[in-house]
């Protein structure tokens, strides 16, 4: 493994070639066509032939050295067909002609150059990653040790944020772990005694022991090192687009030439029919579209790495995606809190931040960054302990309170069971709370989807993208209901790196493929696809190395964007390149009828080039019906209502609290329940909704097409605002009559479940169709 990680970084540095000759080729020819010209306008026609001449041979070396090497591997481009007219120049004495051709040929080389200059797929990130040392006990002494000195067998010890070194068994109690290096998953993971553990994911917890199971070379990291640089190696630039209709093309210039030349004997002739064949249209028409793609989705945040990834994302049919980070935040988020009888859902969260305020677990950064955007007021805990994957304790407000793990050893009341069942259900984690030894609430967090991953979808279908797989190192049943939620036609659970590049290679045999993702252990798969695409806003730089676009917007939806980019831009640059050849080969057929000497074919193939150029450059005009546009008073709005959802989550919470405590009992304590419940929507969930209906959507009609496009969501403010009233109705007929009648419970309860339903469809309606259209 120790060649692993010494050489890489040297082969990496090889690969880096010398400076690059377009740029030089383009100034000499550029400055001989001038100087001949301006040779030319003084008398001097004798030094504008020399230096014209001059300016022709500077490109006939290099474009011979391109053809050898194009021949070498077994295709002879359209390079061919401006070799034999520079030559053919200088034998006739052209030297204008020759000039005009060989500065038209440095500048295609250059503008192909541009397009496809591609960054270093190196790993420098995996590298970093990968142990320095490791420590390894031997009786009572731990002595530091290299990583590739550890034998199978050893006993090492792994200190609290350290990489664990090799693959090994946990020999201690248990082992708290940030396994997110190779499955992509925010949260940590408890492996007991026994349970193994591969090497390259981090101690998030206490010191623990390990059994080496595997050398350093045999390991799970070193594996992925390895994968990522062979999968690299494996996705090779695309094949120029001109070459493409040079195997049509060259022959038929040349039998053109030919005949011209045997029909009416004057080499001159042939000359020229090669001047108006040389086939600027193609050297110059895919490279400026391209590059113009390029432009166009560099202002949107998007990173193309070359041309060939540009053209290859048009022609895409799979799109592979990673889960975490991808169609998901990222990180755990609060969903829901639950309280026990005499608590309020606002309190339970506002106990549990308090005491998570000093942890920096990601379950307790999660509960504080909740509480903080509810406006909680978060007291300083006195006496905070926290114990490595059972989770903190502390004293709030003179309380002894702790959030965590629930010890399993105690009986759990009712609504701790409907909790677990509730978690069960939505996929969830369980953070809960005690406070004085008693259960008090719990709070259930996930990682939640992207507000842009289902527009996204539907505009990458749109845009032609006919398979669309999820491939997740995550457990099967959260994927599955993401992938139902999504529409995704398949998923695939649980795969290690080795078997997502297996994935993306079966797929790449049916179709062009991309594969997103943005972990560390999705490097391998990005590299092995024929597209890979990594969020580089928060994921890894490995993964940015390994792939031929980076969205470093966290924002999904610029992906959509980009193929849409990419397949405007391929097919302008198909457009231009093909309209160019049918005009040279029109103006073939003039000069092989002596209709056009070799000068003037050469200046109307310069005329030929600016139209081509002219139609090329549209790829850098925005097209208007990709993306709606926003006013920026319609983008101060959707950021104000979306702090607002925000903000109105623990209203949520309590509805369906009320709802919960009605069928327990209709006593006193669940009316009040259901009366403070009436208050928050009173006060302020119905004024949200109002503003939402007479502010944000007329703002958002113009951008979606006029307000019927609103319309099924002006209906959703409706029903909300019936259930309401009719809940008002059922409170105003329980202070009549001194409390809730049997009869009344099944319908208010009803109102209270379907109004949670009903907001929080609403709510995910609104984030997704709306408030993803800002920045």
């Amino acid at each position: 493994m120790q060649h692993t990680f010494t050489t890489l970084p040297r082969r990496l540095a090889t690969a880096v070639g010398p400076a690059r000759l377009e740029p030089v080729l383009l100034a000499v020819t550029t400055a001989a066509l001038t100087a001949g010209g301006i040779a030319w306008l003084t008398g001097d026609h004798g030094l504008a032939d020399l230096l014209w001449a001059l300016g022709t041979v500077s490109a006939v070396v290099p474009a011979a050295g391109w053809v050898i090497a194009a021949l070498r591997h077994g295709h002879a481009g359209v390079d061919l067909i401006a070799v034999l007219a520079l030559g053919g120049t200088l034998a006739v004495q052209e030297y204008l002609a020759g000039a005009l051709i060989a500065l038209m040929l440095a500048t295609g080389r250059a503008l192909e150059s541009a397009a496809q200059r591609r960054a270093s797929h190196d790993l420098r990130a995996l590298l970093e990653h990968a142990p320095r040392s490791a420590r390894r006990r031997t009786g009572a002494e731990v002595a530091l040790v290299s990583p590739a000195e550890i034998a199978v067998g050893d006993l090492l010890v792994v200190g609290p944020g350290e990489v664990v070194p090799v693959d090994g068994r946990v020999e201690s109690a248990a082992a708290v772990l940030d396994e997110s290096v190779l499955t992509g998953e925010p949260l940590q993971a408890e492996r007991p005694r026994g349970d193994t553990v591969r090497s390259g994911v981090v101690n998030a917890g206490g010191a623990f022991e390990l059994r080496a199971t595997a050398t350093e070379q045999d390991s799970t990291y070193a594996g992925i090192v390895r994968l990522a640089h062979q999968a690299g190696a494996e996705s090779a630039p695309v094949v120029r687009l001109a070459d493409r209709y040079a195997a049509w093309f060259l022959p038929l210039s040349l039998v053109v030439a030919g005949l011209a030349w045997l029909v009416s004997g004057s080499a001159v002739r042939a000359v020229a029919v090669l001047v108006v064949a040389t086939p600027c249209p193609l050297l110059l028409a895919a490279p400026v579209a391209i590059v113009s793609g390029l432009s166009r989705a560099s202002r949107l945040g998007v990173v193309v790495r070359d041309g060939g990834a540009l053209e290859n994302l048009g022609r895409a049919r799979t799109l592979l995606l990673d889960k975490t980070g991808t169609l998901t935040g990222g990180r755990p988020r609060v969903i829901d809190v639950m309280a026990a009888p005499g608590l309020k859902p606002a309190e339970v969260l506002r106990l549990a931040a308090s005491v998570d305020q000093y942890s920096p677990h990601v379950l307790a950064r999660a509960i504080v960054d909740a509480a903080r955007e509810r406006g909680l007021e978060l007291p300083v805990p006195a006496d905070v302990t926290e114990e490595p994957g059972r989770g903190a304790t502390g004293t709030v407000d003179g309380r002894r309170v702790s959030i965590g793990r629930a010890d399993s050893a105690h009986a759990r009341p009712e609504w701790a069971r409907a909790v677990g069942n509730r978690a069960l259900l939505d996929g969830a984690a369980v953070a809960w709370l005690t406070v004085g030894g008693e259960p008090a609430g719990a709070v259930l967090l996930r990682d939640p989807l992207r507000h842009d991953a289902p527009r996204t979808l539907r505009h990458l279908r749109a845009a032609g993208i006919e398979r669309l797989l999820m491939l997740t190192g995550d457990r099967a049943a959260p994927a599955q209901e993401v992938a139902a939620v999504l529409g995704l036609d398949g998923v695939r659970a649980e795969l290690s790196p080795a078997d997502k590049v297996a994935a993306v290679r079966a797929e790449r045999e049916r179709a062009v493929t991309v594969m997103v993702g943005d972990g560390v252990n999705d490097a391998p798969a990005l590299a092995a696809a024929d597209i890979g695409v990594a969020m580089g806003a928060h994921g890894s730089t490995a993964s940015s190395e390994a792939a031929d676009i980076v969205l470093t917007t966290d924002r999904v939806d610029r992906l959509a964007d980009t193929v849409a980019i990419a397949q405007r831009a391929r097919r302008i640059a198909v457009q231009s390149a093909l309209g160019g050849m049918l005009m040279s080969l029109a103006a073939m057929g003039a000069a092989a009828f002596g209709l056009l000497p070799p000068a003037v074919g050469a200046l109307l193939q310069e005329g030929i080039d600016a139209a081509v150029i002219l139609n090329a450059l549209r790829a850098l005009r925005v097209d208007r019906t990709a993306r709606p546009a926003l006013t920026s008073e319609a983008e101060a709005l959707i950021h104000r209502f979306a702090a607002e959802h925000d903000d109105l989550q623990d209203v949520l919470e309590s509805v369906r609290d009320a709802a919960d405590r009605l069928s327990d009992s209709r006593g006193p304590a669940a009316l009040a329940a259901v009366e403070e419940t009436h208050r928050l929507l009173t006060d302020r969930l119905l004024p949200h909704e109002y503003a939402e209906e007479h502010e944000l959507y007329p703002a958002l009609a113009p951008t979606l097409g006029g307000p019927e496009a609103t319309a099924t969501m002006s209906r959703a403010h409706t029903e909300i605002e019936r259930l309401s009233r009719r809940i008002d109705t059922h409170l105003r007929l329980a202070r009549a009559d001194g409390g809730l009648s049997p009869g009344q419970l099944d319908d208010l309860r009803s109102c209270l479940y379907g109004l949670n339903t009903v907001l929080r469809l609403h709510f995910a309606q609104e984030e997704e169709n709306y408030f993803s259209l800002a920045q």
